[in-house]
């Protein structure tokens, strides 16, 4: 592990437990932080699909949508945002809209695939892909910490 993503770990497991959070409160178990270029936790949020009745009410466009009103475009993309889980397509889109400079990952798209099984909806997009469509840079690190972020949906996917 290369030393800027031993700095990550705690960012990420903080993360992780934004997702346990949202499970705990009755929705998908996502969490995201935004973390300033000097190490500050700027901004949590966590998936509020299922109490928002909103499919859009992801971890990462809640945080997005939040970033984006309280913080201006230069802080925005200084900042690193921190997902328990690969950003789907729609919520990479949205970091991209949000010109968040870079974005971090604990569990991958593929290993959510894994653990939420068959019989779902499933948009299998990286983030990467539609991150490096945007005419500027979006760095990405991802996936660490995977055994970690894998355990708050344990037996949530089940059938």
């Amino acid at each position: 592990m290369r030393n800027s993503e031993d700095a990550d770990i705690p960012h990420l497991l903080r993360a992780i437990a934004v997702s346990a959070n949202a499970r705990e409160n009755g929705n998908h178990p996502f969490g995201a932080i935004l973390v300033s270029a000097d190490g500050d936790v700027l901004l949590e949020a966590e998936n509020t699909v299922v109490t928002d009745r909103d499919v859009t009410g992801h971890a990462e466009t809640n945080l997005v949508r939040a970033a984006s009103r309280e913080l201006p475009a230069d802080v925005r993309a200084a900042s690193t945002l921190y997902a328990s889980c690969e950003p789907c397509a729609m919520c990479a889109g949205a970091i991209f809209w949000a010109g968040i400079g870079r974005l971090v990952f604990a569990l991958s798209g593929k290993t959510l695939l894994e653990l939420s099984g068959p019989g779902g909806a499933a948009l299998d997009l990286p983030s990467r892909l539609v991150l490096a469509a945007g005419d500027r840079e979006t760095a990405v690190t991802g996936p660490l910490l995977e055994d970690e972020a894998a355990v708050p949906h344990r037996g949530f996917w089940a059938p």
